[in-house]
């Protein structure tokens, strides 16, 4: 066995399965690959918004609303910022999948400094502008002058956390693109228990406010990258060999690199349109319907942590067959796949209908908001049966780098979010706030069918 197979072995935890044993892979082998890599995932997603949660805990014992309303304001900055660079993950994820597969380590190596090299670049960026950004962000968000001072310190301290957050996106896909889930998840959960150790003893041992949970943040998401580094070096430090600065900056390559990064940063455009226009649409509407739509929406990010374990895993598993050119293993996979999220989703909804009133309860106390929020229950049993796809098929594409699918199906559904709200209570004789959750109903019906129908018009290697 050459250094390249003991490198290959030791990397993937599934060894390959060539054309010919695909076809024999029992079940569980396929399986074990799946959970693999979903599990993990799915509790690095439910760590992750608790760094958020932990600063607003914190500051909710300060003795001012002011400081709630800094926290979540600054956190919303960063939250859209970040989620637009999401690419960074995504693009390197998928690529680096299919470069497993094919057997390039060169080009394993090389993605993984390209990714870095873009997200330190977009970071710099972040940080120059970080004025005029926050100057756009108070334009549009329009918080008080107690609030706004205090979201400024916030957001002037954490905006030096970008280059690390932004390099844990290129980290975090490129491990997810080795088949390897379980180190971002280490990483998720160090990086919580740090921001709360560091918070706390900025905030109660030195007495600080605001600026004390923004250092935790940010000491929490430098903590996270030398980890991630430090873990790189321990699992895939025998990979330095196979690094060549030859290609790097190769025009085919940079341009296959970047196409791809664009098609899913305006995806995530358009997704940041329908979840903002979501917000927006609940607060013209009053503060009771705008209470209500964010606790319906806590179904479906909880729904959406579990989906997006196994999207993880598509990316990981179809992105290597397809790198490998391996068929079997690629539809086996599909199949599987789409067997385990159709049983996960019935069993959100039987969960839904049969405790979705009590989860209401844990998180509000107002009678009024639980009773209301149940005339919209529907929708969000709706949710799972419609959306199940929409998730794989992300996945999958960002696995096979088949972006500009992704980018066409989110168009598509996009703008049928919009014509639905703004038609549907004349053709329908709906209140505003039931067209909007039909109009979101709509928008994850049509990922799912649009990806469906054009998944059949790529073009495999095979």
């Amino acid at each position: 066995m050459n250094n390249e197979q003991r490198i290959m072995n030791y990397f993937v935890p599934l060894q390959k399965i060539d054309k010919k044993d695909a076809r024999m892979a029992n079940f569980s082998q396929v399986d074990r690959q799946i959970f693999r890599i979903a599990l993990p995932a799915i509790i690095s997603n439910i760590t992750v918004p608790l760094l958020g949660l932990i600063d607003v805990a914190i500051v909710g014992h300060l003795g001012s609303s002011s400081y709630i309303g800094a926290i979540a304001i600054g956190s919303m900055i960063f939250n859209v910022v970040y989620w637009l660079f999401g690419f960074l993950r995504m693009g390197t994820s998928g690529m680096t999948s299919q470069a497993l597969g094919a057997r390039r380590l060169d080009e394993v190596m090389r993605l993984l400094l390209r990714s870095l090299l873009v997200a330190l670049s977009v970071a710099l960026l972040i940080v120059v502008l970080q004025v005029p950004l926050r100057q756009l962000a108070f334009l549009l968000m329009q918080p008080s002058d107690d609030v706004g001072e205090f979201a400024s310190t916030y957001y002037h301290i954490c905006v030096w956390e970008a280059p690390a957050a932004l390099c844990l996106y290129s980290m975090n896909g490129w491990f997810i693109g080795m088949q390897n889930s379980r180190i971002p998840m280490t990483v998720a959960i160090t990086q919580n228990v740090v921001n709360i150790a560091a918070s706390l003893f900025f905030v109660y041992g030195l007495g600080m406010k605001v600026e004390g949970v923004a250092l935790g943040t940010l000491v929490a998401q430098y903590v996270g990258l030398l980890l991630a580094l430090w873990l790189w070096n321990r699992y895939y430090g025998r990979l330095r060999p196979h690094y060549s600065s030859q290609g790097l900056f190769a025009k085919d390559s940079l341009i296959r690199f970047f196409r791809v990064n664009s098609d899913i940063f305006l995806r995530t455009l358009f997704l940041v349109a329908v979840n903002l226009f979501i917000t927006s649409a609940g607060s013209w509407q009053g503060d009771q319907i705008l209470a209500v739509n964010a606790l319906l929406m806590q179904f479906f990010l909880v729904y959406s942590y579990f989906m997006d374990g196994f999207a993880y895993a598509g990316e990981a598993i179809c992105g290597r067959a397809f790198g490998a050119r391996n068929h079997p293993l690629y539809r086996r996979t599909l199949r599987h796949l789409f067997a385990w999220c159709t049983v996960l989703s019935l069993l959100f909804v039987v969960a839904f209908l049969m405790g979705g009133d009590n989860f209401v309860a844990l998180l509000t106390d107002q009678l009024y908001v639980r009773r209301l929020a149940q005339s919209y229950f529907l929708w969000i049993i709706c949710v799972p049966l419609v959306g199940m796809a929409a998730f794989l098929w992300d996945g999958i594409f960002i696995g096979i780098t088949a972006t500009r699918q992704m980018l066409v199906s989110t168009f598509i559904a996009a703008s049928v979010f919009f014509l639905f709200y703004y038609l549907s209570p004349t053709l329908f004789s709906l209140s505003t706030n039931h067209s909007l959750w039909l109009a979101f109903t709509a928008f994850l019906l049509f990922r799912s069918v649009v990806q469906t129908f054009l998944s059949r018009r790529i073009r495999y290697p095979w």
